[in-house]
């Protein structure tokens, strides 16, 4: 068995251990919480965990294997939240089925997100480097405040809209605010599970590892190593461009729906949708390693629970969180460890074992 796992092809072994990663954490999770060790804070945070997951994951796309920086990856999944939680909200009466209705939430939310992806890549993505961070922040930015002004109510006369105030919507009796400015969309259906976070963590993980090792892929990652060679060899640069950056958007806006759908509503602002959520997401991909899928997998998880973990020293917590990450900055980064860490590998020292022998 072991023989036959390593005759295969190098990218499809490190596939299936990125899978496996995943499968074994929900396996392991998932009898832990039957033996009751895994306290409710820690059950709350399994859904977040998936989110977060595919965010960096989806981020990791557009930053490690495209080589852009984005800093408005939280407005696609701002996009996909509302999306999805607004077709949830007044298909819930039409589509009793929760299987039907959240796929169906999810794939609007992952189309709308890619589309404005596509939009907003198209005049943005002919910037570069700290240029492009500075737009794709700012597009961020116009998104989730557009969303957070937005009144819209549902009557028997079809759907109101405003940019003021509820009253503004003019609705007649009876009628229903689906999105109410700042507070959200409140009352949507909570059919997020830790299962099917899961399920789309692989889904995100399938689409992307694909992609990376696919012809396309290649193509993007010769881009990111030389844009001039690249275009001198006919690879359509803006093409790929704009094919990484929207499937980025439309996993960000996945993420969203799961988001939304795992709580009573869904409040637009800063906090939930605005620049510290892209940059949180960001230094999630820098501290797993930039273009490291896995990296990225591994320390979404471990940074979204570590405050958690943290939480029993009080005031110090963040102290202690922010040294932690430091360090974990420097062993994934410094010269010197990298080399330290070569030096000392299980690998190398199998391979020093053998050749003595």
């Amino acid at each position: 068995m072991i023989t036959k796992f390593k005759s295969m092809p190098k990218t499809f072994r490190e596939n299936l251990i990125t899978y496996a990663i995943v499968v074994v954490a929900f396996v392991v999770m998932q009898i832990l919480m039957s033996l009751g060790l895994i306290s409710h804070l820690m059950q709350g945070l399994l859904v977040p965990l998936c989110v977060y997951v595919i965010l960096a994951v989806s981020l990791n796309l557009t930053v490690g294997i495209l080589g852009e920086l984005s800093l408005g990856h939280a407005g696609f999944m701002c996009l996909g939240a509302f999306s999805g939680a607004f077709f949830s909200k007044i298909m819930a009466d039409i589509i009793p089925l929760t299987f039907v209705r959240f796929t169906l939430a999810i794939l609007i939310g992952a189309v709308v997100a890619g589309v404005f992806g596509l939009l907003i890549g198209m005049p943005v993505l002919r910037f570069r480097g700290d240029y492009l961070a500075i737009v794709t922040l700012a597009f961020g930015e116009i998104i989730k405040n557009v969303i957070n002004a937005l009144f819209v109510g549902l009557d028997e006369k079809g759907f109101h809209f405003s940019l003021h105030d509820a009253l503004s919507l003019n609705m007649s009796e009876g009628g229903e605010i689906i999105i109410n400015g700042p507070q959200g969309i409140v009352g949507t259906p909570r059919d997020s599970s830790f299962a099917i976070g899961i399920v789309l963590v692989l889904i995100t993980l399938f689409i992307v590892l694909n992609l990376i090792h696919s012809r396309d892929g290649r193509a993007i990652m010769s881009i990111r190593d030389n844009l001039i060679a690249a275009e001198s060899v006919g690879i359509h640069v803006t093409k790929y461009k704009l094919m990484a950056f929207s499937i980025s958007a439309a996993l960000a806006g996945v993420a969203g729906v799961l988001y939304s759908h795992n709580l009573n509503s869904v409040a637009a602002t800063p906090r939930a949708f605005g620049y510290n959520m892209s940059i949180m997401i960001l230094v999630f991909v820098v501290l797993g390693g930039i273009g490291n899928i896995r990296g990225s997998l591994i320390a979404a998880v471990v940074l979204t629970l570590l405050p958690e973990m943290l939480r029993g020293i009080g005031h110090y917590r963040m102290l202690l969180y922010s040294i932690i990450l430091i360090v974990m900055m420097l062993f994934n980064w410094s010269p010197q460890i990298l080399a330290w860490r070569e030096k000392h590998s299980l690998k190398e020292w199998v391979g020093n074992k053998i050749s003595r022998r």
